[in-house]
Protein backbone atom coordinates (compact mmCIF):
# COMPACT_ATOMS: atom_id res chain seq x y z
CA UNK A 1 0.00 0.00 0.00
CA UNK A 2 2.85 2.41 0.24
CA UNK A 3 3.32 2.44 -3.37
CA UNK A 4 -0.69 2.57 -4.51
CA UNK A 5 0.15 4.01 -8.22
CA UNK A 6 3.15 2.90 -9.15
CA UNK A 7 1.99 0.20 -11.41
CA UNK A 8 0.12 2.82 -13.02
CA UNK A 9 3.44 4.22 -14.33
CA UNK A 10 4.23 0.81 -15.42
CA UNK A 11 0.91 0.53 -17.76
CA UNK A 12 1.67 0.35 -21.19
CA UNK A 13 5.52 1.09 -20.93
CA UNK A 14 7.26 -0.19 -24.06
CA UNK A 15 11.03 0.22 -24.55
CA UNK A 16 11.53 0.83 -28.08
CA UNK A 17 15.23 1.60 -29.32
CA UNK A 18 15.69 4.34 -31.66
CA UNK A 19 13.07 6.50 -29.70
CA UNK A 20 13.85 9.29 -27.55
CA UNK A 21 12.23 9.43 -24.35
CA UNK A 22 12.34 12.12 -21.54
CA UNK A 23 13.20 10.07 -18.43
CA UNK A 24 12.41 11.84 -14.86
CA UNK A 25 12.92 10.48 -10.88
CA UNK A 26 12.58 12.45 -7.91
CA UNK A 27 14.28 11.72 -4.23
CA UNK A 28 11.95 9.67 -1.79
CA UNK A 29 9.61 11.76 -0.30
CA UNK A 30 11.10 14.70 -2.51
CA UNK A 31 14.31 15.35 -0.15
CA UNK A 32 16.68 18.21 -1.87
CA UNK A 33 19.72 15.77 -1.79
CA UNK A 34 21.10 17.47 -5.00
CA UNK A 35 21.08 21.06 -3.29
CA UNK A 36 24.21 19.97 -1.90
CA UNK A 37 26.68 20.71 -4.82
CA UNK A 38 29.04 17.47 -3.96
CA UNK A 39 26.02 15.26 -4.18
CA UNK A 40 24.37 16.69 -7.39
CA UNK A 41 27.85 16.00 -8.93
CA UNK A 42 27.93 12.33 -8.21
CA UNK A 43 25.28 11.91 -10.77
CA UNK A 44 26.78 13.39 -14.51
CA UNK A 45 29.09 10.48 -14.52
CA UNK A 46 26.93 8.07 -13.82
CA UNK A 47 24.47 9.57 -16.66
CA UNK A 48 27.84 9.20 -19.01
CA UNK A 49 28.36 5.85 -17.73
CA UNK A 50 24.89 4.50 -19.51
CA UNK A 51 26.09 5.81 -22.81
CA UNK A 52 29.84 4.32 -22.41
CA UNK A 53 27.41 1.34 -21.94
CA UNK A 54 26.18 1.66 -25.27
CA UNK A 55 22.70 1.82 -23.51
CA UNK A 56 21.48 5.41 -24.44
CA UNK A 57 22.75 8.25 -26.60
CA UNK A 58 22.16 11.37 -23.46
CA UNK A 59 20.69 14.70 -25.39
CA UNK A 60 20.20 16.78 -22.39
CA UNK A 61 19.91 16.38 -18.24
CA UNK A 62 19.43 18.34 -15.89
CA UNK A 63 19.99 17.83 -11.78
CA UNK A 64 17.37 19.82 -8.91
CA UNK A 65 17.21 19.47 -6.06
CA UNK A 66 14.46 16.80 -5.64
CA UNK A 67 14.78 15.50 -8.95
CA UNK A 68 16.09 14.93 -12.84
CA UNK A 69 15.34 15.29 -16.01
CA UNK A 70 16.87 13.44 -19.02
CA UNK A 71 16.49 13.15 -22.58
CA UNK A 72 17.91 10.30 -24.43
CA UNK A 73 18.06 7.81 -27.97
CA UNK A 74 17.36 4.57 -26.04
CA UNK A 75 19.71 2.45 -27.61
CA UNK A 76 20.70 -1.15 -25.99
CA UNK A 77 18.59 -1.53 -23.08
CA UNK A 78 15.20 -1.14 -21.73
CA UNK A 79 14.06 1.30 -20.06
CA UNK A 80 13.22 -0.44 -16.41
CA UNK A 81 16.74 -1.60 -16.67
CA UNK A 82 18.65 1.64 -17.31
CA UNK A 83 16.63 3.50 -14.85
CA UNK A 84 17.13 0.21 -12.17
CA UNK A 85 21.10 0.72 -12.78
CA UNK A 86 21.14 4.29 -12.46
CA UNK A 87 19.33 4.62 -9.85
CA UNK A 88 21.50 1.59 -7.97
CA UNK A 89 24.69 3.67 -9.11
CA UNK A 90 24.04 6.35 -7.92
CA UNK A 91 22.70 5.21 -4.71
CA UNK A 92 25.44 3.24 -4.08
CA UNK A 93 28.00 6.17 -4.86
CA UNK A 94 26.42 8.44 -2.79
CA UNK A 95 25.95 6.06 0.16
CA UNK A 96 29.97 5.80 -0.20
CA UNK A 97 30.38 9.52 0.65
CA UNK A 98 27.99 10.14 3.31
CA UNK A 99 25.32 11.75 1.11
CA UNK A 100 22.53 9.57 1.78
CA UNK A 101 21.62 6.78 3.86
CA UNK A 102 18.26 4.62 3.10
CA UNK A 103 16.57 5.16 0.24
CA UNK A 104 17.69 8.01 -2.12
CA UNK A 105 15.01 7.24 -4.86
CA UNK A 106 10.89 6.91 -4.96
CA UNK A 107 9.80 4.20 -6.72
CA UNK A 108 9.27 3.97 -10.13
CA UNK A 109 9.83 6.82 -12.35
CA UNK A 110 8.03 9.26 -15.75
CA UNK A 111 8.35 8.49 -19.26
CA UNK A 112 7.40 10.19 -21.97
CA UNK A 113 8.06 8.68 -25.55
CA UNK A 114 8.64 11.86 -27.76
CA UNK A 115 6.47 11.48 -31.40
CA UNK A 116 8.34 11.49 -34.13
CA UNK A 117 7.13 14.76 -35.12
CA UNK A 118 8.27 16.33 -31.58
CA UNK A 119 11.10 18.74 -31.69
CA UNK A 120 13.72 17.28 -29.61
CA UNK A 121 15.31 20.52 -29.03
CA UNK A 122 12.14 22.17 -27.79
CA UNK A 123 12.04 19.35 -24.90
CA UNK A 124 16.23 19.84 -24.34
CA UNK A 125 15.16 23.93 -23.70
CA UNK A 126 12.72 22.93 -21.27
CA UNK A 127 14.80 20.37 -19.38
CA UNK A 128 17.71 22.81 -19.29
CA UNK A 129 15.79 25.42 -18.85
CA UNK A 130 13.98 24.13 -15.30
CA UNK A 131 16.38 25.83 -12.65
CA UNK A 132 15.57 29.80 -14.27
CA UNK A 133 11.54 28.60 -13.51
CA UNK A 134 12.28 27.16 -10.05
CA UNK A 135 14.23 30.70 -9.05
CA UNK A 136 17.35 29.07 -8.70
CA UNK A 137 19.41 30.80 -11.14
CA UNK A 138 19.00 34.21 -12.96
CA UNK A 139 20.76 32.47 -15.88
CA UNK A 140 21.43 29.13 -17.27
CA UNK A 141 24.91 29.68 -17.07
CA UNK A 142 24.94 30.07 -13.45
CA UNK A 143 23.34 26.90 -13.30
CA UNK A 144 26.50 23.94 -12.61
CA UNK A 145 24.00 21.01 -13.12
CA UNK A 146 22.46 20.36 -16.43
CA UNK A 147 24.07 19.37 -20.52
CA UNK A 148 22.83 19.10 -23.51
CA UNK A 149 24.58 17.93 -26.81
CA UNK A 150 23.47 20.80 -28.83
CA UNK A 151 25.85 23.54 -26.35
Amino acid sequence: MDRPASNHLRRGRFSEPGRIYLLTSTTKDRRPIFADFGAARCLPPLLHQAEIENALRSLAWVIMPDHFHWLIELRDSTLCSLMRRFKSRSRCSLYKQGKVEGRLWQSGYHDQALRRDEDVRDFARYIVCNPLRAGLAERLGDYPHWDAVWL
